[in-house]
């Protein structure tokens, strides 16, 4: 009778998962005996790759982001096309956009010298994440581990599940609920914004054309993307500290001085506007908050019986 129960429980909680955003059970002592340096590996890459150029460890916690928020975080995001398949880096919000696909070859290459087909690449874009932000000054925190690789990918999910520039609140706040991540959250995630930069092309709109935007900041924008052409042209969400992860995004917020329309929309008279507040003048908050949230979107993962592996090369299937 409980071996019953056990299996209609299980059968039950797999609809479910595909149903509902599902959470790993998840380790951090996953690679304890197996692989027991994998963390040190990592940050050996991370370190460099940020040194060099610290908008590389804003791209890779986008990597992440875009991974995690595609049927779960499986390393989708990094299977290449083929002339049989086609994956999700040329989906809208991934073409020309998402970087630091060599960063994570680089750190696989020296993983898998260390411990041969043990460390997922959905792990490491984990890993590499974590500590991008800290690498930029900001929070740490342990990473929990044991996650798997799709050997599927879908453009078509990443079209449809990645929030564009020029989403409402109300429309971050639902993708992110889709997701099983509170409003709370979102905006906490969305503070990542507060290193990086973002293409002409996704601001130009509001730059020019919205009435809730500092004058100043403005001008100072149109300096570099102009009403046409110039569309690569780059911007830092965050213009005070633009390579230090701190809680400057918010600050700037408060002030109209967010670049792209989703990022002013947390705070324009709506529900987000006290927890911005409230980030902007505590860093400590935001970064416990942060931290927290990337760690249970970390949890999301792909779909009940959907097929997965440990990726020897994580732009190839095994």
């Amino acid at each position: 009778m409980g071996f019953l129960l056990a299996r209609r429980f299980a059968v039950v909680s797999a609809l479910l998962c595909v149903i509902l955003p599902c959470h790993a059970k998840l380790s951090t002592k996953f690679y304890a005996k197996t692989c027991p340096n994998v963390e040190a590996i990592v940050r050996s890459v991370m370190a460099p790759a940020v040194a060099k150029e610290p908008r590389m460890g804003a791209s890779i916690i986008r990597l992440f982001f875009h991974d995690c928020f595609v049927n779960g975080c499986d390393a989708s995001i990094l299977l290449d096309d083929t002339p049989t398949f086609t994956g999700e880096k040329n989906a809208g919000a991934n073409a020309n956009s998402v970087r630091g696909y060599e960063v994570i070859d680089a750190i696989k290459t020296r993983v898998e010298a260390a411990c041969k087909a043990t460390v997922s690449c959905a792990d490491i874009i984990a890993l590499a994440a974590r500590d991008a932000v800290n690498l930029l000054r900001g929070p740490t925190w342990h990473v929990p581990l044991g996650r798997k690789d799709s050997r599927t990918a879908s453009q078509s999910a990443a079209n449809a599940n990645l929030p564009g520039p020029g989403s409402s609140a109300a429309s971050l706040v639902a993708a992110f609920a889709a997701k099983g991540l509170s409003a709370r959250e979102m905006t906490a995630l969305s503070g990542a914004h507060t290193v990086g930069r973002a293409r002409c092309l996704l601001f130009r709109g509001r730059i020019y054309t919205e009435p809730n935007i500092n004058a100043t900041f403005a001008a100072a924008r149109q300096q570099t993307c102009p009403q046409t052409g110039g569309d690569g042209n780059l911007a830092p969400f965050d213009d005070q500290t633009p390579d230090t992860f701190d809680s400057a995004y918010y600050t700037g917020l408060v002030a109209q001085r967010g670049l792209l329309h989703s990022d002013q929309e947390l705070f324009n008279g709506g529900s987000q506007d006290s927890l911005v507040r409230k980030y902007s003048g505590n860093a400590k908050i935001f970064a416990g908050d942060f931290a927290k949230a990337m760690v249970k979107m970390g949890g999301l993962v792909p779909a009940a019986g959907t097929p997965t592996e440990v990726r020897l090369n994580c732009r190839t299937l095994n």
